[in-house]
Protein backbone atom coordinates (compact mmCIF):
# COMPACT_ATOMS: atom_id res chain seq x y z
CA UNK A 1 0.00 0.00 0.00
CA UNK A 2 1.30 3.15 -1.09
CA UNK A 3 1.67 5.96 2.00
CA UNK A 4 0.73 9.24 0.93
CA UNK A 5 -0.43 10.46 4.93
CA UNK A 6 1.63 9.40 8.10
CA UNK A 7 1.27 5.69 9.14
CA UNK A 8 -0.65 7.27 12.29
CA UNK A 9 -3.42 9.42 10.89
CA UNK A 10 -6.96 7.99 11.30
CA UNK A 11 -7.42 8.24 6.93
CA UNK A 12 -4.35 5.43 6.78
CA UNK A 13 -5.72 3.15 9.67
CA UNK A 14 -9.22 3.17 7.68
CA UNK A 15 -7.33 2.20 4.28
CA UNK A 16 -5.55 -0.59 5.89
CA UNK A 17 -8.76 -1.84 7.49
CA UNK A 18 -10.92 -1.99 4.10
CA UNK A 19 -7.63 -3.26 2.92
CA UNK A 20 -6.90 -6.20 5.18
CA UNK A 21 -11.22 -7.28 4.77
CA UNK A 22 -10.47 -7.07 1.12
CA UNK A 23 -7.57 -9.58 0.69
CA UNK A 24 -9.58 -11.82 3.64
CA UNK A 25 -12.63 -11.65 1.73
CA UNK A 26 -10.63 -12.93 -1.27
CA UNK A 27 -8.33 -15.59 0.44
CA UNK A 28 -11.94 -17.34 1.97
CA UNK A 29 -13.66 -17.28 -1.07
CA UNK A 30 -10.74 -18.90 -3.15
CA UNK A 31 -7.75 -20.41 -2.86
CA UNK A 32 -4.56 -17.55 -3.97
CA UNK A 33 -3.59 -18.19 -7.24
CA UNK A 34 -0.16 -17.80 -8.75
CA UNK A 35 -0.56 -13.86 -8.52
CA UNK A 36 -1.56 -13.72 -5.26
CA UNK A 37 1.30 -16.08 -4.33
CA UNK A 38 3.81 -14.65 -6.05
CA UNK A 39 2.72 -11.18 -3.80
CA UNK A 40 3.21 -13.46 -0.47
CA UNK A 41 6.54 -13.80 -1.65
CA UNK A 42 7.46 -10.08 -1.55
CA UNK A 43 5.05 -9.36 1.08
CA UNK A 44 5.84 -7.18 4.18
CA UNK A 45 6.07 -9.60 7.11
CA UNK A 46 4.57 -6.25 9.56
CA UNK A 47 0.79 -6.39 9.98
CA UNK A 48 -1.16 -4.89 7.42
CA UNK A 49 -3.35 -3.19 9.74
CA UNK A 50 -2.31 -1.03 12.69
CA UNK A 51 -1.64 -2.91 16.34
CA UNK A 52 1.43 -5.71 17.05
CA UNK A 53 -1.89 -7.54 18.16
CA UNK A 54 -1.90 -8.69 14.62
CA UNK A 55 1.94 -9.31 13.42
CA UNK A 56 2.36 -12.48 14.67
CA UNK A 57 -0.30 -14.25 12.70
CA UNK A 58 0.33 -12.07 9.99
CA UNK A 59 3.64 -13.05 9.88
CA UNK A 60 2.61 -16.86 10.12
CA UNK A 61 0.29 -17.08 7.27
CA UNK A 62 3.08 -14.85 4.84
CA UNK A 63 5.57 -17.75 5.95
CA UNK A 64 3.17 -20.59 5.13
CA UNK A 65 2.00 -19.13 1.53
CA UNK A 66 5.43 -18.33 1.21
CA UNK A 67 6.27 -22.25 1.34
CA UNK A 68 3.19 -23.72 -1.02
CA UNK A 69 2.49 -23.41 -3.96
CA UNK A 70 -0.73 -22.54 -5.99
CA UNK A 71 -2.10 -26.59 -6.51
CA UNK A 72 -1.14 -27.48 -2.92
CA UNK A 73 -3.19 -24.32 -1.69
CA UNK A 74 -6.08 -25.71 -4.60
CA UNK A 75 -6.11 -29.01 -3.07
CA UNK A 76 -6.20 -27.63 0.86
CA UNK A 77 -9.19 -25.18 -0.41
CA UNK A 78 -11.04 -27.97 -1.94
CA UNK A 79 -10.71 -30.72 0.76
CA UNK A 80 -11.79 -27.71 3.86
CA UNK A 81 -14.62 -26.43 1.64
CA UNK A 82 -15.28 -27.28 -1.28
CA UNK A 83 -16.34 -31.09 -2.94
CA UNK A 84 -19.63 -32.39 -4.10
CA UNK A 85 -22.00 -32.77 -0.85
CA UNK A 86 -21.17 -31.35 2.67
CA UNK A 87 -18.26 -29.70 2.95
CA UNK A 88 -15.56 -30.28 5.69
CA UNK A 89 -15.76 -26.95 7.15
CA UNK A 90 -18.79 -24.28 6.37
CA UNK A 91 -18.16 -20.45 5.73
CA UNK A 92 -21.57 -19.16 5.91
CA UNK A 93 -23.11 -17.51 8.77
CA UNK A 94 -26.49 -19.22 9.26
CA UNK A 95 -24.70 -22.76 10.14
CA UNK A 96 -22.80 -21.48 12.73
CA UNK A 97 -26.24 -19.29 14.09
CA UNK A 98 -28.85 -21.31 13.65
CA UNK A 99 -27.13 -25.00 12.54
CA UNK A 100 -28.73 -24.92 8.92
CA UNK A 101 -28.01 -23.36 6.00
CA UNK A 102 -30.35 -20.50 4.44
CA UNK A 103 -32.36 -20.03 7.25
CA UNK A 104 -33.36 -16.76 9.92
CA UNK A 105 -29.89 -15.44 9.93
CA UNK A 106 -29.79 -14.91 6.29
CA UNK A 107 -33.27 -13.67 6.12
CA UNK A 108 -32.33 -11.12 8.47
CA UNK A 109 -28.94 -10.34 7.21
CA UNK A 110 -30.84 -9.75 3.46
CA UNK A 111 -33.05 -7.69 5.08
CA UNK A 112 -29.90 -5.51 6.95
CA UNK A 113 -28.82 -5.25 2.82
CA UNK A 114 -31.92 -4.02 1.27
CA UNK A 115 -31.66 -1.03 3.36
CA UNK A 116 -27.85 -0.72 2.85
CA UNK A 117 -29.09 -0.97 -0.68
CA UNK A 118 -26.83 -3.40 -0.89
CA UNK A 119 -27.26 -7.17 -2.97
CA UNK A 120 -25.43 -9.68 -4.02
CA UNK A 121 -24.41 -10.29 -7.81
CA UNK A 122 -26.57 -12.75 -9.62
CA UNK A 123 -24.06 -14.46 -11.02
CA UNK A 124 -22.42 -15.52 -7.56
CA UNK A 125 -23.32 -18.72 -6.31
CA UNK A 126 -23.04 -18.34 -2.60
CA UNK A 127 -25.68 -16.90 -0.35
CA UNK A 128 -25.03 -13.48 1.53
CA UNK A 129 -23.70 -15.61 4.34
CA UNK A 130 -20.46 -16.72 3.46
CA UNK A 131 -17.58 -15.04 5.08
CA UNK A 132 -15.97 -13.65 2.31
CA UNK A 133 -19.50 -11.83 1.19
CA UNK A 134 -20.00 -9.96 4.32
CA UNK A 135 -15.85 -8.97 4.84
CA UNK A 136 -16.59 -7.53 1.22
CA UNK A 137 -19.31 -5.63 3.01
CA UNK A 138 -17.25 -4.26 5.76
CA UNK A 139 -14.97 -3.22 2.91
CA UNK A 140 -17.11 -1.08 1.26
CA UNK A 141 -18.67 0.20 4.65
CA UNK A 142 -15.52 1.53 5.41
CA UNK A 143 -13.49 2.59 2.20
CA UNK A 144 -17.58 3.44 0.00
CA UNK A 145 -18.20 7.19 -1.07
CA UNK A 146 -21.54 7.45 -0.11
CA UNK A 147 -20.97 8.30 3.62
CA UNK A 148 -25.44 8.13 4.07
CA UNK A 149 -23.95 4.15 4.38
CA UNK A 150 -20.12 3.92 4.40
CA UNK A 151 -19.63 4.85 7.98
CA UNK A 152 -18.44 3.45 11.34
CA UNK A 153 -22.43 3.46 12.61
CA UNK A 154 -23.30 1.39 10.07
CA UNK A 155 -19.95 -0.61 10.18
CA UNK A 156 -20.54 -1.45 14.13
CA UNK A 157 -23.98 -2.71 13.53
CA UNK A 158 -22.93 -4.91 10.78
CA UNK A 159 -20.39 -6.02 12.18
CA UNK A 160 -21.86 -6.91 15.69
CA UNK A 161 -25.59 -8.46 13.80
CA UNK A 162 -23.86 -10.44 11.00
CA UNK A 163 -19.83 -11.36 11.36
CA UNK A 164 -18.72 -11.12 15.09
CA UNK A 165 -21.69 -13.75 16.89
CA UNK A 166 -19.80 -16.57 14.90
CA UNK A 167 -16.34 -16.04 13.09
CA UNK A 168 -14.62 -17.53 16.07
CA UNK A 169 -16.66 -20.48 15.73
CA UNK A 170 -15.82 -20.77 12.29
CA UNK A 171 -12.00 -19.53 12.46
CA UNK A 172 -11.81 -22.64 15.44
CA UNK A 173 -13.45 -25.21 12.96
CA UNK A 174 -10.80 -24.28 10.44
CA UNK A 175 -8.12 -24.61 12.90
CA UNK A 176 -9.06 -28.12 14.20
CA UNK A 177 -8.96 -29.48 10.88
CA UNK A 178 -6.26 -32.05 10.66
CA UNK A 179 -6.03 -31.03 6.53
CA UNK A 180 -5.85 -27.31 7.15
CA UNK A 181 -2.40 -25.48 7.00
CA UNK A 182 -2.59 -22.08 4.78
CA UNK A 183 -6.34 -21.86 5.86
CA UNK A 184 -5.32 -22.38 9.86
CA UNK A 185 -2.71 -19.81 9.60
CA UNK A 186 -5.55 -17.43 7.70
CA UNK A 187 -7.88 -18.43 10.62
CA UNK A 188 -5.56 -17.35 13.31
CA UNK A 189 -5.31 -13.91 11.60
CA UNK A 190 -9.10 -13.65 10.65
CA UNK A 191 -9.75 -14.40 14.35
CA UNK A 192 -6.96 -11.89 15.97
CA UNK A 193 -8.41 -9.26 13.16
CA UNK A 194 -12.25 -10.08 14.46
CA UNK A 195 -10.83 -9.10 18.10
CA UNK A 196 -9.46 -5.67 17.31
CA UNK A 197 -12.26 -4.92 14.92
CA UNK A 198 -14.92 -5.63 18.18
CA UNK A 199 -12.49 -3.94 20.79
CA UNK A 200 -12.48 -0.59 18.51
CA UNK A 201 -16.46 -0.99 18.07
CA UNK A 202 -16.82 -1.62 21.97
CA UNK A 203 -14.44 1.81 22.30
CA UNK A 204 -17.09 3.91 20.26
Amino acid sequence: MSQTFPATSALDEEIARAELYGLLARLWYAAPDAELLEAFQVAPTEAPAAGAFLEEPWRHLVGVGRGMDAAALGDEYDALFGGIGKPEVFLFGSHYLSGFLNDKPLAKLRNDLDRLGLAREETVPETEDHIAFLFEVMRYLIAGEDVEVANLTHQRAFFSAHIQPWLAAMCDAVSRHPKARFYAALAALTRAFGEVEAQGFDML
